[in-house]
């Protein structure tokens, strides 16, 4: 089903992310920045109309450590939606904001969680302070993760 018209549809996307963290207090305090890049395929299957869009950003982040394992902090994420694959119209921008925490489960598993409110956003060609159509006003993620 498409997310947005509830209509029946094929959709395919992908999570393109590029992470580079780096500790600013050996074991105690990290700094994070992720570039991500979204494309998403949606093919209708009443009407077979194909709709592509991709989303591009940046994300910036730092956690320190309150107990052996946890580590809290805070992220700001700018994102850009475009019209087509390959960034050919804009069509809004959105910035992020909230905290995170880290949990190391075991010595080859993490869980990570965020929460992020849209602070500031834009859609193209209109005015206002927010992008609630091509974005929502929040944003929660939780991530598990395995070293092997």
């Amino acid at each position: 089903m498409d997310e947005i018209t509830g209509a029946p549809a094929h959709n395919y996307g992908a999570d393109v992310t590029a992470v580079f963290e780096r500790d600013l207090v050996p074991n105690m305090a990290v700094a994070a920045l992720n570039l991500l890049y979204q494309p998403e395929w949606t093919c209708f299957n009443a009407t077979g109309a194909a709709v592509q869009d991709a989303t591009i950003g940046a994300a910036v982040g730092a956690m320190a450590q309150v107990h052996p394992g946890i580590l809290l902090g805070a992220e700001t994420r700018y994102l850009r939606n475009y019209d087509g694959i390959g960034l050919q119209a804009f069509a809004g921008q959105a910035l992020f904001v909230g905290p995170v925490a880290y949990f190391q489960l075991s010595e080859r598993s993490r869980l990570t969680a965020t929460w992020s409110v849209q602070a500031w956003g834009r859609q193209a060609g209109v005015a206002g302070s927010l992008d609630l159509v091509n974005f929502e006003r929040h944003q929660a993620r939780l991530v598990f993760g395995i070293s092997f």
